[in-house]
């Protein structure tokens, strides 16, 4: 008998975990699904609340709420609707320079935080990650409230999967140690480990709170101080994080929060010469991080890791099972209503069983359950703003008129909020706009190949390298496949498969460097040299 093992901890395996237990049982596959996630992701799901208290829209410096020194607002709005959930104090150049003053003066030699011990750092760090399985029901519905994602996600998957890395991270905070180095001559050396200093954060709208502790697990474990600016779609969680950090005994000035606009906020954390590194998750555009990559040396030559999104391919072989790698190519590009970096995009599909494989995939996508995403039954919610539906509607378009055939959706759902049909193109050239550009929205490409070689060379054939899911029984074809692709991460028989341990980044335009796993501690860690004169030495 067959037996599946789907392990999560971040994010789903097959994304849509309740989905794929009733697709399991279609087959009438009897030993059980294991999920690899402490509990989380099989823990009951309470009722959400559905109008969460708004309790913090201000500006984050010092452990200290204020208002924006300009008086500017903006907005953040509630997807599924449209309508105004608050107004948030928008951060601009005086209040990012206001912010990196106290985190300097933080990192200080002989400040209370640089003067903490590594371990009591860790500690820090367990004491939020139980703050926030404290909060989780209250920061489950408030992500969804904001996002749009469906509750159960951000409930049983990404607040789990903060939890999580923080817990991982405090884990690192006293084991990232230097060397002793049996140097020539009468020397002892060593290197020291230290943080690097002051970090600039800017985090995403698809995933605001997992990637932010995928950004301030590592540094603060390692005793770096942040200044934060969330996504202005969606600031409110990261807000909330803020007054947990207070209440969990973080020293003032160690961690910012500056919500705002990207030219405004974001670039001014970007030119500040008193930050000494930049990360970056966001744009599909990737001329956004050329851009951060261009002017974050201007002031001060900063240390900078960018991620930047994907065009991922998705590869069929002709040995799988259909009905799994047809439910599996489906959660890995549906998943988060296609605002994934790393989703499964282009689907390449064996010739020999590419009919078949769109047809079930049209009719699966026909399936998919659209709508509240506070109702248990909803599979995808609306997408994050009328900006990015439009976005996606236009790609649409494109595929269309550039020959693609649409079997399934490709239309805005009538109503209020930002409602996308699940949509499937079939007879998808890579040429064609849809097979080259980052869509980010519910949007399938399925491609058909004839032979591995060409296959490589046809997937590896885009500026993008983030990720790749392979699906066969064939090992050798597999192994093959997992040499011949550019991408940071390959998976088999699987997708979407993030957790605090592994590293997580792409090659090309998708950015560089890593996050999560014990990489992403070099981002965060300077290493000092020391060499002492000694009177003589001795083996």
């Amino acid at each position: 008998m067959v037996s599946y093992r789907f392990c999560s901890v971040t994010l789903p395996l097959l994304a849509n975990i309740i989905t794929m237990l009733r697709f399991v049982a279609r087959l009438g596959i009897r030993q059980p699904i294991k999920i690899c996630s402490s509990g989380y992701a099989t823990a009951p799901l309470p009722a959400p609340v559905t109008s969460p208290e708004i309790r913090h829209t201000q500006i984050f410096v010092n452990n200290e709420w204020y208002n924006s020194k300009s008086g500017k607002t903006f907005k953040t709005f509630n997807p599924a609707n449209g309508q105004v959930i608050a107004d948030v104090q928008e951060a601009d150049k005086a209040d990012v320079d206001f912010a990196v003053e106290a985190a300097h003066n933080a990192f200080k030699l002989g400040s209370p935080w640089r003067r903490m011990d590594a371990s009591q750092r860790g500690l820090l760090l367990s004491k939020l990650a139980d703050l926030v399985e404290r909060d989780r029901l209250y920061l489950a519905s408030l992500l969804t409230f904001d996002n749009g994602k469906p509750f159960f996600q951000s409930y049983q998957l990404e607040l789990p999967g903060l939890i999580s890395t923080l817990r991982y991270y405090a884990g690192f905070a006293d084991k990232n140690h230097g060397k002793t180095i049996p140097t020539d001559g009468d020397f002892f050396c060593y290197t020291r480990h230290e943080p690097v200093g002051v970090c600039g954060q800017i985090i995403p709208w698809n995933f605001p709170l997992m990637l932010l502790g995928w950004k301030i697990g590592p540094a603060l474990a390692l005793g770096n101080v942040v200044v934060i600016k969330p996504a202005e779609q969606t600031p409110l969680t990261t807000l909330h994080i803020a007054q947990l950090i207070k209440e969990a005994g973080f020293p003032p000035g160690v961690f910012n929060v500056v919500p705002g606009y990207g030219p405004t906020a974001g670039g001014a954390i970007v030119d500040n010469p008193n930050i000494d590194k930049i990360s970056f998750t966001g744009s599909t555009e990737a001329s956004i991080g050329r851009l951060i990559q261009q002017r974050s040396p201007i002031a001060n030559l900063k240390r900078v890791t960018l991620e930047l999104g994907g065009k991922s391919p998705n590869i069929i072989l002709k040995d799988v099972n259909m009905d799994f790698a047809v439910e599996s190519s489906h959660q890995g590009l549906f998943f988060n209503q296609g605002q994934v970096c790393c989703a499964g995009s282009r689907s390449f599909v064996d010739e020999k069983i590419y009919d078949e494989f769109v047809e079930k995939s049209a009719k699966r996508a026909e399936k998919r359950v659209v709508g509240n995403p506070f109702d248990p039954k909803t599979e995808q919610g609306p997408q994050v703003d009328e900006t990015q539906l439009q976005k996606i509607l236009g790609f649409v378009e494109a595929g269309k008129k550039e020959g693609a055939k649409l079997v399934a959706g490709g239309s805005k759902i009538d109503g209020a909020g930002y409602f996308m049909q699940p949509t499937v193109f079939a007879d998808v050239e890579d040429h064609m706009t849809i097979a080259r550009e980052e869509i980010f929205g519910p949007v399938q490409q399925i491609l058909k190949f004839k032979s591995l070689d060409e296959l490589i060379e046809r997937a590896n054939d885009t500026p993008y390298g983030l990720a790749a899911s392979v699906y066969t029984k064939d090992i050798e074809s597999a192994l093959y496949l997992i040499q011949g692709l550019r991408a940071g991460t390959v998976w088999v028989n699987c997708s979407n498969v993030l957790t605090a341990q592994t590293p997580f980044g792409g090659y090309k335009m998708s950015g560089f460097g890593r996050e999560c796993g014990e990489y992403a501690l070099q981002s965060y860690t300077e290493v000092k040299t020391v060499t002492i004169k000694s009177p003589f030495k001795n083996s």
